[in-house]
Protein backbone atom coordinates (compact mmCIF):
# COMPACT_ATOMS: atom_id res chain seq x y z
CA UNK A 1 0.00 0.00 0.00
CA UNK A 2 1.35 3.39 -1.02
CA UNK A 3 0.94 6.70 1.02
CA UNK A 4 1.52 5.24 4.39
CA UNK A 5 2.64 7.67 7.15
CA UNK A 6 6.05 6.37 9.40
CA UNK A 7 3.66 5.85 12.00
CA UNK A 8 1.46 3.65 10.25
CA UNK A 9 1.58 -0.07 10.62
CA UNK A 10 3.49 -2.17 7.85
CA UNK A 11 2.08 -5.79 6.97
CA UNK A 12 6.35 -6.02 5.74
CA UNK A 13 7.40 -5.57 9.56
CA UNK A 14 4.84 -7.64 10.99
CA UNK A 15 5.32 -9.21 14.23
CA UNK A 16 3.91 -12.38 12.54
CA UNK A 17 1.69 -14.82 13.14
CA UNK A 18 1.13 -17.68 16.29
CA UNK A 19 1.83 -20.23 13.73
CA UNK A 20 4.75 -19.85 11.04
CA UNK A 21 2.89 -20.51 6.88
CA UNK A 22 4.52 -21.24 3.93
CA UNK A 23 3.61 -18.61 1.55
CA UNK A 24 1.36 -20.30 -0.84
CA UNK A 25 1.66 -18.43 -4.38
CA UNK A 26 -1.51 -19.81 -5.44
CA UNK A 27 -3.63 -17.63 -2.88
CA UNK A 28 -2.72 -14.49 -4.96
CA UNK A 29 -0.35 -11.63 -4.17
CA UNK A 30 -1.84 -10.37 -0.88
CA UNK A 31 -0.07 -9.00 1.77
CA UNK A 32 -0.31 -9.99 5.65
CA UNK A 33 -2.80 -7.74 6.32
CA UNK A 34 -5.18 -7.99 3.63
CA UNK A 35 -4.95 -11.96 3.67
CA UNK A 36 -6.03 -11.08 7.95
CA UNK A 37 -9.71 -8.87 6.27
CA UNK A 38 -10.14 -11.46 4.09
CA UNK A 39 -10.15 -14.55 6.73
CA UNK A 40 -12.48 -12.46 8.83
CA UNK A 41 -14.81 -11.85 5.64
CA UNK A 42 -14.90 -16.00 5.31
CA UNK A 43 -15.35 -16.82 8.52
CA UNK A 44 -17.78 -18.58 10.12
CA UNK A 45 -18.65 -16.43 12.84
CA UNK A 46 -18.56 -13.30 10.50
CA UNK A 47 -21.38 -14.43 8.69
CA UNK A 48 -23.19 -15.00 11.34
CA UNK A 49 -23.70 -11.65 12.63
CA UNK A 50 -26.16 -11.04 9.50
CA UNK A 51 -28.62 -12.65 12.40
CA UNK A 52 -27.34 -10.94 15.80
CA UNK A 53 -28.71 -7.89 16.90
CA UNK A 54 -27.29 -4.33 16.73
CA UNK A 55 -30.22 -2.17 18.85
CA UNK A 56 -33.39 -4.24 17.93
CA UNK A 57 -33.93 -8.00 19.02
CA UNK A 58 -35.30 -10.05 16.55
CA UNK A 59 -36.32 -7.38 13.89
CA UNK A 60 -39.01 -7.61 12.44
CA UNK A 61 -38.47 -4.90 10.10
CA UNK A 62 -35.86 -5.44 6.67
CA UNK A 63 -34.13 -2.16 6.83
CA UNK A 64 -32.85 -1.87 10.51
CA UNK A 65 -29.46 -2.81 11.31
CA UNK A 66 -27.85 -6.01 12.41
CA UNK A 67 -24.54 -6.96 14.11
CA UNK A 68 -23.15 -7.62 10.02
CA UNK A 69 -24.61 -4.24 8.42
CA UNK A 70 -23.58 -2.29 11.20
CA UNK A 71 -19.58 -3.71 11.04
CA UNK A 72 -19.65 -3.17 7.14
CA UNK A 73 -20.66 0.74 8.59
CA UNK A 74 -17.76 0.53 10.63
CA UNK A 75 -14.93 -0.30 8.06
CA UNK A 76 -16.36 1.90 5.71
CA UNK A 77 -15.89 4.87 8.22
CA UNK A 78 -12.93 3.52 9.43
CA UNK A 79 -11.20 3.30 6.19
CA UNK A 80 -12.10 6.94 4.86
CA UNK A 81 -10.10 8.11 7.94
CA UNK A 82 -7.25 5.63 7.96
CA UNK A 83 -6.77 6.83 4.35
CA UNK A 84 -6.86 10.45 5.23
CA UNK A 85 -4.19 9.77 8.15
CA UNK A 86 -2.01 8.06 6.35
CA UNK A 87 -2.55 4.60 7.91
CA UNK A 88 -2.78 0.79 6.66
CA UNK A 89 -6.75 1.28 6.00
CA UNK A 90 -6.44 -2.98 5.42
CA UNK A 91 -5.64 -3.46 8.88
CA UNK A 92 -8.48 -0.48 9.83
CA UNK A 93 -10.88 -2.47 8.14
CA UNK A 94 -10.04 -5.98 8.95
CA UNK A 95 -10.64 -4.41 12.59
CA UNK A 96 -13.31 -3.05 12.24
CA UNK A 97 -15.52 -6.34 10.34
CA UNK A 98 -14.00 -8.07 13.43
CA UNK A 99 -14.78 -6.40 16.43
CA UNK A 100 -18.25 -7.45 17.01
CA UNK A 101 -17.71 -11.15 16.52
CA UNK A 102 -17.47 -11.81 19.94
CA UNK A 103 -21.00 -10.95 20.84
CA UNK A 104 -23.79 -13.33 22.16
CA UNK A 105 -27.54 -13.33 20.82
CA UNK A 106 -30.03 -10.64 22.09
CA UNK A 107 -26.87 -8.17 22.36
CA UNK A 108 -26.10 -6.95 25.70
CA UNK A 109 -28.72 -8.93 27.49
CA UNK A 110 -27.15 -12.41 26.34
CA UNK A 111 -23.74 -11.10 26.93
CA UNK A 112 -25.69 -10.50 30.84
CA UNK A 113 -26.75 -13.54 30.87
CA UNK A 114 -23.76 -15.36 29.84
CA UNK A 115 -21.68 -12.99 32.48
CA UNK A 116 -23.77 -14.45 35.15
CA UNK A 117 -23.72 -17.96 34.48
CA UNK A 118 -20.13 -17.70 34.36
CA UNK A 119 -19.63 -15.27 37.48
CA UNK A 120 -18.13 -17.85 39.42
CA UNK A 121 -15.80 -18.96 36.27
CA UNK A 122 -13.72 -15.92 35.64
CA UNK A 123 -17.09 -14.27 34.38
CA UNK A 124 -18.08 -13.42 30.29
CA UNK A 125 -16.34 -10.36 27.68
CA UNK A 126 -17.99 -10.01 24.30
CA UNK A 127 -14.11 -8.26 23.63
CA UNK A 128 -12.52 -11.21 25.01
CA UNK A 129 -14.47 -13.43 23.02
CA UNK A 130 -13.79 -11.77 20.05
CA UNK A 131 -9.84 -12.77 20.48
CA UNK A 132 -11.33 -16.32 21.45
CA UNK A 133 -13.38 -16.81 18.53
CA UNK A 134 -10.91 -15.84 16.21
CA UNK A 135 -8.08 -17.75 17.56
CA UNK A 136 -9.56 -21.35 19.12
CA UNK A 137 -13.38 -21.54 18.43
CA UNK A 138 -12.94 -20.69 14.31
CA UNK A 139 -11.24 -24.06 12.67
CA UNK A 140 -10.52 -23.74 8.80
CA UNK A 141 -7.19 -24.78 9.29
CA UNK A 142 -5.81 -28.50 8.95
CA UNK A 143 -2.87 -27.89 11.40
CA UNK A 144 -4.05 -25.41 14.08
CA UNK A 145 -7.27 -24.38 15.76
CA UNK A 146 -8.16 -20.79 14.81
CA UNK A 147 -7.69 -18.18 11.74
CA UNK A 148 -4.18 -17.83 12.85
CA UNK A 149 -3.97 -13.76 12.34
CA UNK A 150 -1.34 -11.14 12.86
CA UNK A 151 -0.01 -10.21 15.70
CA UNK A 152 -1.11 -6.38 14.64
CA UNK A 153 -4.11 -7.73 14.37
CA UNK A 154 -5.01 -9.78 17.57
CA UNK A 155 -3.79 -6.32 19.28
CA UNK A 156 -5.79 -3.98 18.08
CA UNK A 157 -8.60 -6.48 18.96
CA UNK A 158 -7.53 -6.96 22.38
CA UNK A 159 -6.90 -3.41 23.68
CA UNK A 160 -8.72 -0.96 21.05
CA UNK A 161 -9.86 1.03 24.22
CA UNK A 162 -6.64 1.48 25.56
CA UNK A 163 -4.07 -0.41 27.44
CA UNK A 164 -5.16 -3.75 29.67
CA UNK A 165 -4.23 -3.91 33.39
CA UNK A 166 -6.66 -6.58 34.09
CA UNK A 167 -7.31 -9.06 31.59
CA UNK A 168 -9.81 -10.95 31.98
CA UNK A 169 -9.50 -15.05 31.76
CA UNK A 170 -10.47 -15.46 28.00
CA UNK A 171 -8.06 -12.60 27.17
CA UNK A 172 -5.30 -13.99 29.12
CA UNK A 173 -5.28 -17.44 27.77
CA UNK A 174 -5.22 -15.50 24.32
CA UNK A 175 -2.27 -13.14 26.01
CA UNK A 176 -0.37 -16.71 26.68
CA UNK A 177 -0.41 -17.83 23.76
CA UNK A 178 1.05 -14.76 21.72
CA UNK A 179 1.96 -11.59 23.77
CA UNK A 180 -0.03 -8.88 22.91
CA UNK A 181 1.73 -6.78 25.27
CA UNK A 182 -1.30 -5.34 27.05
CA UNK A 183 -0.08 -2.75 28.62
CA UNK A 184 1.23 -0.59 25.77
CA UNK A 185 -1.39 1.64 23.69
CA UNK A 186 -2.37 0.00 20.51
CA UNK A 187 -1.75 1.01 16.97
CA UNK A 188 -3.23 4.35 15.39
CA UNK A 189 -5.17 1.74 13.28
CA UNK A 190 -6.70 0.08 16.06
CA UNK A 191 -7.72 3.28 17.04
CA UNK A 192 -9.06 4.69 14.58
CA UNK A 193 -11.31 1.64 14.30
CA UNK A 194 -12.51 2.06 17.35
CA UNK A 195 -13.40 5.64 17.16
CA UNK A 196 -15.16 4.73 13.88
CA UNK A 197 -17.43 2.00 15.85
CA UNK A 198 -18.37 4.97 18.15
CA UNK A 199 -19.47 7.25 15.46
CA UNK A 200 -20.90 4.33 13.35
CA UNK A 201 -23.00 3.46 16.11
CA UNK A 202 -24.31 7.26 17.69
CA UNK A 203 -25.79 8.04 14.40
CA UNK A 204 -27.08 5.00 12.84
CA UNK A 205 -29.13 3.77 15.86
CA UNK A 206 -30.62 7.50 15.55
CA UNK A 207 -31.88 6.52 12.32
CA UNK A 208 -33.18 3.07 13.79
CA UNK A 209 -34.56 4.30 16.59
CA UNK A 210 -36.83 6.85 14.58
CA UNK A 211 -37.48 4.29 12.34
CA UNK A 212 -38.85 1.87 14.83
CA UNK A 213 -40.92 5.09 16.64
CA UNK A 214 -39.25 5.09 19.46
CA UNK A 215 -37.39 8.43 18.77
CA UNK A 216 -39.30 11.53 17.98
CA UNK A 217 -37.22 14.46 16.15
CA UNK A 218 -38.79 17.12 18.89
CA UNK A 219 -36.98 14.53 21.20
CA UNK A 220 -33.44 15.33 19.48
CA UNK A 221 -34.24 18.89 18.96
CA UNK A 222 -33.87 18.82 22.86
CA UNK A 223 -29.97 18.46 22.24
CA UNK A 224 -28.65 21.86 21.37
CA UNK A 225 -25.86 20.88 19.16
CA UNK A 226 -28.41 18.26 17.08
CA UNK A 227 -31.06 21.18 17.07
CA UNK A 228 -28.00 23.73 15.39
CA UNK A 229 -27.74 20.68 12.69
CA UNK A 230 -30.93 20.63 11.82
CA UNK A 231 -31.49 24.31 11.43
CA UNK A 232 -28.44 24.45 9.25
CA UNK A 233 -30.06 21.82 7.09
CA UNK A 234 -33.60 23.31 6.75
CA UNK A 235 -32.24 26.18 6.15
CA UNK A 236 -30.02 24.74 3.21
CA UNK A 237 -33.40 22.65 1.84
CA UNK A 238 -36.30 25.10 3.00
CA UNK A 239 -38.53 23.75 0.37
CA UNK A 240 -38.26 19.91 1.17
CA UNK A 241 -39.83 17.96 3.91
CA UNK A 242 -38.54 16.73 7.05
CA UNK A 243 -39.12 13.42 6.92
CA UNK A 244 -36.53 13.71 3.69
CA UNK A 245 -33.94 15.56 5.67
CA UNK A 246 -33.78 13.32 8.32
CA UNK A 247 -30.97 11.07 5.67
CA UNK A 248 -29.35 14.40 5.73
CA UNK A 249 -29.00 15.19 9.22
CA UNK A 250 -27.56 11.64 10.39
CA UNK A 251 -24.90 12.22 7.35
CA UNK A 252 -24.20 15.61 8.50
CA UNK A 253 -23.61 14.20 12.36
CA UNK A 254 -21.01 11.56 10.62
CA UNK A 255 -19.18 14.00 8.65
CA UNK A 256 -18.73 16.36 11.32
CA UNK A 257 -17.31 13.50 14.16
CA UNK A 258 -15.45 11.96 11.41
CA UNK A 259 -13.27 15.66 10.34
CA UNK A 260 -13.01 16.38 14.21
CA UNK A 261 -11.29 12.98 14.50
CA UNK A 262 -9.27 13.87 11.61
CA UNK A 263 -8.33 17.20 13.15
CA UNK A 264 -7.50 16.09 16.06
CA UNK A 265 -5.32 13.23 15.77
CA UNK A 266 -3.65 15.14 13.13
CA UNK A 267 -3.12 17.95 16.11
CA UNK A 268 -2.38 15.14 18.48
CA UNK A 269 0.69 13.44 16.32
CA UNK A 270 2.29 16.76 15.75
CA UNK A 271 2.38 17.83 19.23
CA UNK A 272 3.27 14.11 20.30
CA UNK A 273 5.90 13.97 17.57
CA UNK A 274 4.83 10.90 16.52
CA UNK A 275 7.31 8.69 13.74
CA UNK A 276 6.62 5.24 14.47
CA UNK A 277 4.23 2.83 15.61
CA UNK A 278 6.25 2.79 18.51
CA UNK A 279 5.90 6.16 19.50
CA UNK A 280 2.16 5.57 19.13
CA UNK A 281 2.47 2.54 21.79
CA UNK A 282 4.36 4.14 23.98
CA UNK A 283 2.57 8.00 23.73
CA UNK A 284 0.62 7.54 27.41
CA UNK A 285 -2.43 8.64 26.00
CA UNK A 286 -4.88 7.60 23.21
CA UNK A 287 -4.28 9.25 19.61
CA UNK A 288 -6.98 8.59 17.64
CA UNK A 289 -10.21 10.31 18.56
CA UNK A 290 -12.44 13.30 19.48
CA UNK A 291 -11.59 17.06 20.78
CA UNK A 292 -12.15 17.73 23.89
CA UNK A 293 -15.73 19.50 22.92
CA UNK A 294 -16.61 16.67 20.59
CA UNK A 295 -15.83 14.23 23.35
CA UNK A 296 -18.52 16.10 25.32
CA UNK A 297 -21.17 16.53 22.90
CA UNK A 298 -20.32 12.53 22.56
CA UNK A 299 -21.18 11.72 25.98
CA UNK A 300 -24.06 14.11 25.72
CA UNK A 301 -25.33 12.01 22.79
CA UNK A 302 -25.06 8.64 24.13
CA UNK A 303 -26.93 9.58 27.20
CA UNK A 304 -29.64 10.57 25.59
CA UNK A 305 -29.91 7.40 23.27
CA UNK A 306 -29.71 5.15 26.75
CA UNK A 307 -32.63 7.16 28.62
CA UNK A 308 -34.70 7.66 25.16
CA UNK A 309 -34.00 4.65 23.29
CA UNK A 310 -31.70 1.69 24.88
CA UNK A 311 -33.58 1.77 27.85
CA UNK A 312 -36.98 2.56 26.32
CA UNK A 313 -39.73 -0.16 27.59
CA UNK A 314 -40.24 -2.05 24.91
CA UNK A 315 -36.31 -2.52 24.63
CA UNK A 316 -36.05 -3.07 27.86
CA UNK A 317 -38.63 -5.87 27.96
CA UNK A 318 -36.96 -7.50 24.49
CA UNK A 319 -33.72 -7.38 26.27
CA UNK A 320 -35.13 -9.22 29.39
CA UNK A 321 -37.04 -11.96 27.27
CA UNK A 322 -33.39 -12.12 25.43
CA UNK A 323 -31.43 -12.83 28.69
CA UNK A 324 -34.19 -15.34 30.15
CA UNK A 325 -33.84 -17.62 26.91
CA UNK A 326 -30.02 -17.71 26.98
CA UNK A 327 -30.36 -18.30 30.42
CA UNK A 328 -32.41 -20.68 30.37
CA UNK A 329 -30.24 -22.53 27.61
CA UNK A 330 -27.18 -22.19 29.65
CA UNK A 331 -29.45 -24.18 32.43
CA UNK A 332 -30.48 -27.00 30.01
CA UNK A 333 -27.11 -27.92 28.61
CA UNK A 334 -25.61 -27.88 31.71
CA UNK A 335 -27.96 -30.41 33.22
CA UNK A 336 -28.32 -32.09 29.91
CA UNK A 337 -25.31 -31.65 27.52
CA UNK A 338 -27.09 -34.19 24.95
CA UNK A 339 -28.99 -31.25 24.25
CA UNK A 340 -26.05 -30.02 22.73
CA UNK A 341 -24.39 -30.84 19.12
CA UNK A 342 -22.95 -34.62 19.35
CA UNK A 343 -19.65 -32.54 18.56
CA UNK A 344 -20.21 -30.02 20.97
CA UNK A 345 -21.54 -33.00 23.32
CA UNK A 346 -18.45 -34.63 23.02
CA UNK A 347 -15.92 -32.01 23.69
CA UNK A 348 -17.38 -30.86 26.85
CA UNK A 349 -14.87 -30.75 29.16
CA UNK A 350 -15.89 -32.53 32.59
CA UNK A 351 -14.58 -30.01 35.04
CA UNK A 352 -15.58 -26.57 36.03
CA UNK A 353 -14.12 -23.75 35.07
CA UNK A 354 -13.71 -25.36 31.34
CA UNK A 355 -17.10 -27.27 31.49
CA UNK A 356 -19.28 -23.63 31.87
CA UNK A 357 -16.78 -21.66 29.33
CA UNK A 358 -17.45 -24.75 26.78
CA UNK A 359 -21.49 -24.39 27.05
CA UNK A 360 -20.67 -20.46 27.06
CA UNK A 361 -18.85 -20.83 23.80
CA UNK A 362 -21.44 -22.43 22.10
CA UNK A 363 -23.96 -20.57 22.96
CA UNK A 364 -22.17 -16.86 21.95
CA UNK A 365 -21.60 -18.12 18.82
CA UNK A 366 -25.22 -18.67 18.27
CA UNK A 367 -27.52 -16.13 16.28
CA UNK A 368 -30.69 -14.84 17.45
CA UNK A 369 -32.57 -17.10 15.42
CA UNK A 370 -30.93 -20.14 16.35
CA UNK A 371 -31.55 -19.26 20.15
CA UNK A 372 -35.26 -18.80 19.57
CA UNK A 373 -35.38 -21.84 18.04
CA UNK A 374 -33.32 -24.14 20.47
CA UNK A 375 -35.36 -22.45 23.47
CA UNK A 376 -38.70 -22.84 21.40
CA UNK A 377 -37.63 -26.81 20.92
CA UNK A 378 -36.39 -27.66 25.02
CA UNK A 379 -38.94 -24.94 26.50
CA UNK A 380 -41.77 -24.87 23.67
CA UNK A 381 -42.95 -22.07 21.52
CA UNK A 382 -42.72 -18.12 23.35
CA UNK A 383 -43.93 -15.03 21.86
CA UNK A 384 -41.65 -12.44 20.07
CA UNK A 385 -39.98 -10.06 21.99
CA UNK A 386 -41.07 -7.44 19.61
Amino acid sequence: MTGLQSYASDPAHSRGRQHDEKRDVTRGPRDAFQRDRDRIIHSISFRRLRHKTQVFVAPDGDHYRVRLTHSLEVAQIGRTLARSLGLNEDLTEALCLAHDIGHPPFGHAGEDALEEALADHGGFDHNAQTIRTLTLLETPYPRWNGLNLTWEMLEGLAKHNGPVAEPTWALAEANQAMDLDLGSWPSLEAQVAAIADDIAYDNHDIDDGMRAGLLTLNQLLELPFIAERWQNICDRFPDVSHDRLLPELIRDQIGLMANDVLETTTARIAALGVKSTEDVRQAGQMIGGFSDAMADRERTLKRFMYDNLYHHPQQMAAAEEGKRMIADLVTAYRDKPELMPSDWAAALPAQEPARIRHIADFLAGMTDRYARNRHAEIFGEHPSPN
